[in-house]
């Protein structure tokens, strides 16, 4: 006989049934998971800001409540070079490969778990030399000394009348599911980190060009003063302060360009190279377009986009899951098993009619006494389930939280934007009055010297704002979870993997 024969899928045939047909009746143990209710807001900030009140200033950012952000959020700021190394980041992040391999992992894990659910075929083979006691059979027989042979195919099933084997499948996608979430927000936080990386390189040799026309306007202003010095009308203390001034302010350089290093060494991290590697052209802020526009999701929609959010919802599945895996030990157990082999003391009468032998066993164990362990794990699992449905509550209010918290940062972004140019303008206005009046000897050099300090404040307050506000723009659009996120993990999905 051989494993495909009708023998033996008639010998199989009941115990198979009787599987099914006992499983198809029972239900799943533990609470059914419903995905949680998020928080009712209908917006973030308790005040209107003034982003949200239709300003007519056409440099200020508006804040588009409800609407979402529709391809991929780094095309705001309409930058090719900023494109581009988004594009070399997700291509070549360590960070996203780990993440992408980590979730490798688990959905083949969940399918190794998925694969409990069916019965179980193996097949047997065997061959020994046996020999048994003279009272084997009561001593009326004396068995000769015989080597015999076996082969054929065995089924284990587990029946999971009480639905214990489908939660931990449940349990198992759940954490698939907080894997895929992860990559998402791995994915979310090395695009972010692209973008910011840029920006703080542009920040960085804006402030450095800043300080060096600084500097160039400190050395016109010591050959300003050599020269009223060389003319006889300043004291040799004039030419001292201003070269004083000139080596102060050199001082500003080196921690700028070691900003500028940290950030090039950053940046190469974020895109998989070693910090001594070429990096891609360097972006300007003059070639980064700020958004006006900003596409602001409702507070019920974020919970839906959140990486970070949907990650602690499938934490909170997998936890209810482990009610039900942990409600089910309490039951009994049952296993169901069968056999249908060829045995011969032949090898060449392995195949014979006459060979046929097959078994069928049922097996049941329940737990009688176990000093409490059970009820105590399924106790513990309730408690881990409510822990995490305060996470889940905690993860959304914290969302909420860091959104408000930047809306309200762009709009004192615009304002500080505002007072800065203002600032700067009122200092250079002051430092040219100065200088053409030390010129015309109406002042002294320390009057000159004061106005370029406040001229210096201004000016690299103000490259700072700009380079802040943009900042800002970049961690709000993370903040809301980006482009719209992956789809959850499904069976089907992981199914086509076999």
């Amino acid at each position: 006989m051989i494993i495909g024969s009708p023998a033996l899928r008639a010998s199989m045939a009941p115990i198979v049934m009787l599987a099914y047909c006992l499983d198809l009746g029972g239900c799943a143990a533990g609470p059914e998971f419903v995905p949680p209710a998020v928080p009712r807001a209908a917006r973030y900030t308790a005040a209107t800001l003034h982003g949200e009140a239709g300003l007519t200033d056409v440099t200020a950012q508006h804040i588009a409540l409800g609407k979402e952000i529709e391809g991929n959020w780094w095309a705001l700021f309409r930058s090719d070079a900023i494109d581009k190394l988004v594009t070399l980041a997700v291509a070549h992040n360590r960070t996203l490969e780990s993440s992408g391999a980590t979730l490798k992992q688990s959905e083949e894990l969940a399918l190794a778990k998925a694969g409990t659910q069916y019965p179980q075929i193996a097949m047997t083979a065997g061959s020994g030399r046996q020999q048994y006691g003279d009272q084997f059979l009561g001593g009326f027989a004396n068995i000769p000394p015989f080597t015999y042979f076996s082969f054929g195919p065995s089924v284990s099933y587990t029946l999971d009348y009480t639905g214990g084997v489908k939660r931990s499948v449940e349990q198992q996608y759940a954490f698939a599911e907080v894997q895929r979430r992860q990559l998402d927000a791995a994915y979310l936080m090395v695009t972010g980190q692209a973008v910011m990386q840029a920006l703080a390189i542009a920040s960085a040799r804006a402030q450095i060009a800043t300080v060096e026309n600084i500097l160039a306007q400190d050395r016109d202003n010591l050959k300003l003063v050599k020269t009223a010095f060389d003319n006889g009308s300043v004291a040799r203390e004039d030419v001292v302060s201003a070269q004083s001034q000139i080596a102060n302010d050199m001082t500003l350089l080196p921690p700028l360009r070691e900003d500028l290093a940290k950030a090039r060494h950053a940046l190469s991290v974020v895109l998989g190279r070693a910090p001594a590697s070429e990096l891609p052209p360097e972006v300007d802020l003059a070639d980064i377009t700020l958004p006006l526009d900003i596409p602001v999701s409702l507070p019920s929609e974020l919970a839906h986009r959140r990486p970070d959010i949907l990650a602690a919802e499938a934490r909170l599945h997998a936890a209810t899951s482990a009610v039900g895996v942990a409600e089910s030990n309490l039951y009994p157990k049952i296993q169901l098993t069968a056999t249908a082999t060829q045995q011969s003391l032949k090898a060449d009468q392995l195949f014979n009619r006459a060979s046929n032998a097959w078994s069928m066993i049922a097996g049941l164990t329940a737990p009688v006494f176990d000093g409490g362990t059970l009820r105590a794990e399924k106790r513990a699992a309730v408690d881990a389930m409510h822990a995490s449905a305060a996470d889940y509550e905690e993860t959304v209010l914290e969302a909420f939280a860091q959104v408000a918290d930047l809306l309200e940062a762009l709009d004192h972004d615009a304002e500080q934007l505002d007072a800065q140019a203002q600032a700067q303008q009122a200092a250079q206005s002051s430092l040219d009055l100065a200088r053409l009046s030390y010129k015309e000897g109406n002042t002294g050099i320390l009057t000159v010297l004061d106005a370029e300090r406040s001229y210096q404040r201004a000016r690299l307050g103000y490259v700072r704002t700009v380079v802040q506000r943009y900042g800002d723009t970049v961690q709000l659009f993370v903040a809301l979870g980006g482009t719209s996120p992956s789809r959850p993990v499904e069976v089907t999905d992981l199914g086509s993997r076999k």
